[in-house]
């Protein structure tokens, strides 16, 4: 587990890098990195992995900083922390010197979703890429895949999935141990929930290797044994990370991206959908995002298609299809989980700590899931004012162990945030950096 930590986080940092040169691997991290990854599996839940990470990230040399930045973000989604994330590993929306931008009077804007759907109605094979540590790269899959089913799909395969939950399908809902940890954030949950009600086989597909190149062929063959060597008539959606849905070399080098091995292995071309390449930075800086989203703002996940031969924008025809574009989280939320001081409050015999004007830690806007999701007001009395504290809202029938519905960690006392949740009944608990109760309570959300 170990090993894939570290090749996981290799592909990101080659993926994301400004100019590619040869891969790197596991063995490539220093000996102060290979310590922070064994200590980081030692840590007992997602708390504590982020003040263990707050806590060590300034002891490690500066040459293994911006690795555990990766990873300090990723740890701040699955805790609820959306804006936070984004602003604590910002991903610079790179573009050729020589390209140019869409512009409007040529492009206009449609609805990814049913563009995609459109697009998918001939294919058998759907790849959509994510940034692990930014949730709303998971909202368009989560609108595709009743679309994608309907079209007779009957696939999806997840790269955080792991193969050791055997009872995931039966069960209908994945815990903590389905898979890796981008899994215990919430959206993601979701998506799981929502392919298993619909009929989808689900299939893990990743590859515990040392070499990334490894990793890429490794992948392709997974998904063909699993999927077209037992099924030839099989119809493919693939839910998995960065370059890895690229079909021809470039973003990862000259290595081949799982994509193209898949290709190779199966004679068919797949439909690859990038949302990875143009993102929002937090704070907001002038780059290609801006310009796309200032010529053509979105109300929701959109992409750019020609208005006299309605063919979708690609940055880059050869690697992927089409672009995805995001909207804005909108809440002006800049702020730096890794900045802010960590409160921690163990034992109190005070009941309240609360100032009459809490501090209101906003959430993106897309966490309503296009109105599918109420908000739901949340103090920091929940938390017993013992922190750092997770807030977690879990459908009433489904354990501790399950992966939340929506979640958030309140880091110091006087505050208020949401949660985000679709119309029923949920279990409310709070827990502290130790995994202890704190408080709990029955909720009801909407009308049902």
């Amino acid at each position: 587990m170990l090993k894939r930590m570290a090749s996981r986080v290799a592909f990101i940092a080659v993926g994301l890098a400004t100019s590619l040169t040869a891969p790197i691997s596991a063995q490539d991290y220093s000996p102060d990195a290979v310590g922070m990854f064994h200590e980081l599996k030692q840590q007992p839940n997602d708390l504590a992995r982020y003040a263990y990470l707050l806590r060590e990230i300034p002891k490690l040399p500066v040459s293994d900083q911006q690795l555990a930045m990766q990873m300090f973000a990723s740890v701040e989604n699955e805790l609820g922390l959306y804006n936070e994330a984004v602003h604590d590993f910002p991903l610079k929306s790179y573009i050729a010197v020589d390209a140019t931008l869409p512009a409007p009077a040529e492009w206009k804007p449609a609805d990814a979703a049913e563009v995609i759907t459109q697009l998918a109605a001939d294919r058998r094979i759907v790849l959509i890429n994510e940034a692990h540590h930014d949730a709303h790269t998971r909202q368009l899959t989560l609108a595709l895949l009743p679309r994608l089913r309907a079209l007779g799909f009957n696939y999806f395969a997840v790269e955080a999935l792991s193969d050791k939950d055997d009872q995931l399908m039966q069960r209908g809902y994945p815990v903590e141990d389905s898979g890796t940890e981008y899994l215990h954030e919430p959206v993601y949950g979701d998506i799981l929930r929502s392919a298993i009600k619909l009929g989808f086989i689900l299939v893990p597909y990743d590859a515990d290797t040392g070499t990334m190149q490894d990793r890429e062929a490794r992948q392709a063959n997974n998904l063909y044994r699993e999927v077209f060597a037992r099924d030839p008539h099989a119809r493919l959606f693939v839910h998995a990370g960065y370059a890895h849905i690229d079909k021809a070399k470039g973003r990862l080098g000259n290595m081949a991206p799982m994509a193209m091995h898949l290709q190779q292995l199966t004679g068919i071309e797949p439909l690859s959908i990038d949302q990875t390449q143009f993102r929002e930075q937090l704070p907001g800086k002038p780059d290609a995002y801006q310009k796309l989203i200032g010529d053509f703002p979105p109300d929701g996940p959109i992409v750019l298609v020609n208005r006299t031969t309605g063919r979708p924008w690609s940055a880059h025809p050869d690697w992927y299809d089409l672009n995805v574009l995001l909207p804005p989280a909108d809440t002006g939320g800049d702020e730096s989980g890794y900045t802010q001081s960590l409160t921690t409050v163990r034992d109190t015999d005070r009941d309240h700590l609360m100032l009459a004007n809490p501090l209101n830690k906003q959430r993106p806007g897309w966490l309503t899931l296009r109105n599918e999701r109420l908000p739901y007001a949340i103090r920091t009395t929940l938390c017993k004012t013992r922190f750092p504290c997770v807030v977690d809202a879990h459908y009433v029938n489904e354990p501790d162990e399950a992966i939340t519905a929506d979640r958030y960690a309140f880091m110091q006392g006087d505050a208020a945030s949401k949660l985000y949740l679709r119309p029923g009944r949920y279990r409310l608990r709070a827990w502290d950096i130790r995994g202890r109760t704190l408080s709990q309570k029955i909720i009801t959300i909407g009308e049902h």
